[in-house]
């Protein structure tokens, strides 16, 4: 067992989960343990290389973090390497979910094993990290636990409708844990924020798309432009800070106004 505090962030290996892991060594001195499922290798690589790079010890453990089972065999691990009261900031970066729609049309409707995939993943895992973390006892003393969730829940995209559900159950879930845990001194909370450039993202979309994205985002955004990782993971760690640890069971908006400005464009739309 290592002595000393450690950052668990589910989906470490790129995106937003690599920028936290990465920004929480660097600028919180936190030990970093890391759960992927391996389809970033490369990434990931590099994200152990930035964290020994800022002088702390990495973990990356390889593994389904979205589901009950997955939790426990992850957290037994994490005991192993951290011991005991060790987990300062624990993130919830998970992003394996679904799109469709709910009846059939030109494609078939959602299945219900996309429901429990997507829900497992993106809600429910959250639940089950927690509790196999307090049963371990490997939560320090005010630690930080976070969910990540985005402005979909305050707006309709046509075939996001499972994931907009399963980010509405995650925030109903840290508002609860939040009540359950504040007594022991701990604190939940959710972070929302909109798009970010990450290789899910550029897997996913050509580059016209990609293209056309950030076009719709610079109109979106107040600042002109899309919000960086760089800039959620830096949150991130003021979060883990003692001057914020009044924060709990929130929904902490960090879209950088993106949301007024959809109600601006609307309104403002030439008819």
């Amino acid at each position: 067992m290592s002595a000393g505090q450690w950052a668990v962030v589910l989906g470490s290996s790129s995106g937003t989960g690599a920028a936290i892991a990465v920004e929480a060594a660097r600028s919180r001195g936190l030990d970093v343990f890391g759960v992927h499922r391996g389809r970033y290798l490369e990434q990931a690589q590099q994200v152990e290389r930035d964290v020994a790079a800022a002088g702390r010890r990495i973990v990356m453990y390889r593994g389904d973090a979205g589901t009950s089972e997955g939790a426990a065999q992850g957290a037994d691990a994490l005991l192993s390497a951290a011991g005991p009261c060790s987990v300062k900031l624990f993130v919830h970066s998970l992003a394996s979910g679904s799109v469709g729609h709910f009846l059939p049309g030109e494609k078939e409707p959602l299945h219900p094993k996309q429901f429990e995939r997507t829900f497992n993943a993106m809600a429910h895992s959250f639940v089950y990290w927690v509790q196999a973390l307090v049963a371990r006892d490997l939560l320090a003393p005010q630690a930080r636990l976070l969910g990540l969730t985005n402005p979909l829940t305050e707006s309709l995209l046509h075939n996001t409708g499972l994931i907009t559900a399963a980010k509405a159950a995650l925030e109903i879930y840290v508002r609860h844990l939040a009540i359950e845990l504040g007594p022991r001194g701990h604190r939940v909370n959710l972070l929302k924020f909109g798009t970010v450039m990450t290789p899910a993202l550029q897997h996913v979309y050509s580059a016209e798309a990609l293209a056309r994205l950030e076009s719709a985002h610079a109109r979106m955004n107040p600042a002109g432009r899309m919000c960086t990782v760089q800039e959620v993971a830096r949150f991130v760690s003021v979060l883990v800070g003692d001057n914020v640890d009044w924060f709990n069971g929130a929904t902490i908006d960090f879209t950088g106004g993106m949301t007024l400005r959809l109600l601006d464009l609307v309104l403002n739309e030439p008819r």
